[in-house]
């Protein structure tokens, strides 16, 4: 025993191949500087949750990407940018008509102030101002209704001399008319022209 434990002893040829064995399975266990995983390392691994493990920041998280896709969605409707429209609003002319209705003064646009001036007026102690201001109301409406249908078929013929006669998308007539009696201001998708300046 003392023999072997003296370096200046030379090995035998067993004990040569044995010290090669030993020091090539410790080199393998220690791999690229590390302990290799052992089975139960590798299946927690595996077990590992794609989701993370804190909840209230994975939903904090979701609930801002999702503000943020509403406010892309938001702005994107405002300025007409198709993608964001809905169904009814998309095209080439509905945008046509949406920049016709937008570049005119219509009566229909004005509406809901007249609306606000005849509930003022109805407050008043006068019941002859209570009355001529129901009359004009009624009267305004009249004329607006009567503009929206003078503007719905204005838009057809224009939409027929641009697109065609028989490619007019139904509907169209009606789509005017209703923005015409909305404010400018409250209108979507928002104006992309100033008054006058019709489409071509």
């Amino acid at each position: 025993m003392a023999r072997r434990n003296d370096p200046s002893t030379p090995l035998s040829a067993a004990e040569q191949a044995t010290a090669d064995a030993e020091t090539a399975a410790l080199a393998a266990s220690t791999g690229k500087g590390r302990p290799t995983p052992t089975r139960k390392e590798r299946e927690a691994a595996r077990k590992r949750p794609l989701v993370p493990n804190d909840r209230k920041r994975a939903r904090e998280e979701n609930r801002q990407r999702m503000a943020e896709a509403r406010e892309r969605a938001r702005e994107g409707l405002a300025r007409g940018d198709e993608r964001y429209l809905p169904q009814r609003d998309r095209g080439p002319q509905r945008r046509y008509v949406r920049d016709y209705v937008d570049a005119r003064t219509s009566f229909g646009e004005f509406m809901i102030p007249v609306m606000f001036l005849v509930i003022i007026a109805t407050f008043l102690p006068s019941l002859d101002a209570q009355f001529i201001a129901i009359i004009a109301l009624w009267a305004f409406f009249l004329i607006a209704v009567a503009d929206s249908i003078l503007l719905a078929n204005l838009v057809k013929r224009r939409l027929k001399k641009k697109f065609g006669d028989d490619r007019v998308e139904k509907g169209v007539g009606w789509y005017a008319g209703m923005r015409a009696l909305q404010l400018r201001v409250l209108r979507l998708p928002k104006p992309q022209v100033k008054r006058g300046e019709y489409p071509v």
